[in-house]
Formats: C-alpha cells, sequence, structure tokens
C-alpha cells in the first residue's frame, strides 16, 4: 500500500514542436520541465541540474527539482536531511498528482523545493509493467504549473529512471565531458532523447549538450570539443563549463554555487545564468499603453 495520499489533478500538456535546439518563442508555452541526464557517471550531471537551480534561485524563481538518481546527490546538497516520502514513492504509487505530497523546502529557501531521492530507487532501473515509463509524469500531473522551473536530475544510464525523466519532460539537457568515451555517451544519450520523443513524448526536445570540465589548455579537450561541434552542430551550448573547484565546494556546503564567491565560481555562475535563459521562453513583449483620457477630452 502507498504511503502517498491522493491529490485530484489532471495532466497538462506542452505544444511545442519536435526537434532541437532552444525553444520557440510562444506565449502559450507549457512551464520548462527539463531532464538533465548523460550515459556516463562522473561528467557533472548534477552539477548541471544544481547549476541551473542555482541561477533560478538567484533570480527568485520557483524551482523544483525531482531527484530520480539512487545517488541522491543532488538531494543531499540542497540540503535535505531527512524525507518522508522520496521520489520512489512517487513512483510507486504514481496516482495523478501524488507527487505534491512528496514536495520538500530545500535548505536554499522558500522558493526551490525538492523531490528527495533514495537508494531504493535501483530497483526502479527497469521496466516494471504497462506504462512504466509514464508514471513520473502521471504522478506530476498539473504540479509543474506551480513552478517557473522543473529539473529532473536523471541516474547516469539510459534505464526506466531516465525514461520517466524523458517521458514528463519538454526539454532534455545532455551533459558530457570532453574525452573521447564522454564524447560517444553524449551521442547515445541523444539517440535516446529522440527514440523517447518519436515513441511516447512528441513534446520533448533536445535543446542543449552541456561540456563540462572544458579545460582550453588541454589539446585533447580542444579536439574532443570541436568533434562535438562537427557532429552536434549548434546543439552544442556555446560556453563549456570550466574545470572549477568552487563547484563541489558549493555542493558539500549545501548552498547554491550563485552564493559562493570565489572566481571560478563566478565565471561557473554566469554560465548558468546563460544556460537558463536559453532553456526559459521569453517574457511575452510588453503590450502598449494606452492613454484612456484622450478619449474623453
Amino acid at each position: 500500500m502507498s504511503r502517498l495520499r491522493t491529490s485530484p489533478a489532471s495532466s497538462a500538456s506542452a505544444s511545442w514542436p519536435v526537434g532541437r535546439g532552444r525553444p520557440p518563442t510562444c506565449e502559450t508555452v507549457a512551464v520548462t520541465v527539463v531532464a538533465v541526464l548523460s550515459m556516463k557517471g562522473g561528467v557533472g550531471k548534477t552539477t548541471a541540474s544544481l547549476g541551473l537551480a542555482s541561477a533560478a534561485w538567484h533570480r527568485k524563481l520557483r524551482t523544483l527539482v525531482i531527484d530520480l538518481d539512487p545517488q541522491a546527490n543532488a538531494t543531499m546538497s540542497l540540503d535535505i536531511r531527512s524525507a518522508p516520502f522520496t521520489s520512489n514513492d512517487v513512483l510507486s504509487d504514481a496516482r495523478p498528482g501524488v507527487a505534491v505530497d512528496a514536495v520538500l523546502a530545500s535548505g536554499w529557501g522558500d522558493n526551490v523545493k525538492v523531490i528527495a531521492a533514495e537508494r531504493s530507487l535501483e530497483n526502479r532501473s527497469v521496466e516494471l509493467g504497462r506504462n512504466s515509463a509514464q508514471r513520473l509524469r502521471t504522478a506530476l500531473a498539473t504540479a509543474p504549473r506551480h513552478y517557473d522551473l522543473v529539473v529532473i536530475d536523471c541516474p547516469p544510464s539510459l534505464g526506466e529512471l531516465t525514461r520517466n525523466a524523458l517521458t514528463a519532460a519538454n526539454q532534455a539537457i545532455v551533459v558530457t565531458e570532453p574525452t573521447m568515451y564522454s564524447v560517444r555517451g553524449a551521442a547515445e544519450a541523444l539517440e535516446a532523447v529522440d527514440i523517447v520523443r518519436n515513441t511516447s513524448n512528441p513534446t520533448l526536445r533536445t535543446t542543449a549538450l552541456l561540456v563540462n570540465r572544458y579545460r582550453p589548455e588541454d589539446r585533447d579537450h580542444r579536439l574532443h570539443l570541436s568533434e562535438l561541434h562537427q557532429a552536434h552542430g549548434e546543439l552544442v551550448f556555446a560556453k563549456p563549463l570550466a574545470d572549477c573547484q568552487g563547484i563541489p565546494h558549493a555542493q558539500r556546503a549545501g548552498a547554491p554555487l550563485h552564493s559562493w564567491n570565489s572566481p571560478g565560481s563566478r565565471e561557473a555562475a554566469e554560465t548558468f545564468d546563460d544556460l537558463l535563459d536559453f532553456i526559459l521562453p521569453p517574457p511575452p513583449p510588453e503590450q502598449p499603453m494606452i492613454n484612456i483620457r484622450r478619449f474623453f477630452t
């Protein structure tokens, strides 16, 4: 029996065109729900998830981070000490809207909420019954409408947890490093996003391929970055994330990167600011003010 209560809600659908690249300019676009994924562990997937959340925190945007990685690194970095309900409970129950009962306040303040992860999520890495990949989307229902940004931190694999994230999202960011094996893994991750879009979530689009821990003085890094550009063109985000010690320091402290004051962390924060600008739809243009007095004079 599930430990979660039932919260009535209904599913919402997005209306974006399929494909890759920056989200379209559209006043009716859905809330940005971005799945952050990689094929290989240790390339900085959670760093990217937390960096986006930190950029949103800095702007006081209402943000929900959903941790689907059994390692729960995002949960720990958001300063969650204990969680009565977790993403594992959400996927176990999967009734429409039930995810709201697992939402917790983070240690970053009122604007950043979390659905925490736990180790037992490992048991959900394989397909479990019909519509197994739809469980997160069903459980979230209309919950994303209460936020400006939803970030889903995926496990470093393309199993059922990642498929749940991609089915619930409308954007995907693939994280890689400028190394031979990571470049190959990035191509497989991009292919996986295309498969989910073509089979179960036509609103999903790959927004960016983020290169992490880039050292421009390293010849091999420059070579592999060039290979990524040749293979994926403008999908490669224009600003690689530099190798920066301030990032793990902020994560260990359970603090937003944007609150960490060091030259390297400020540069990384600027990269995430640009990435957030890239994935959020631009605000609708302001309507011209009409002076109604002229109609009465």
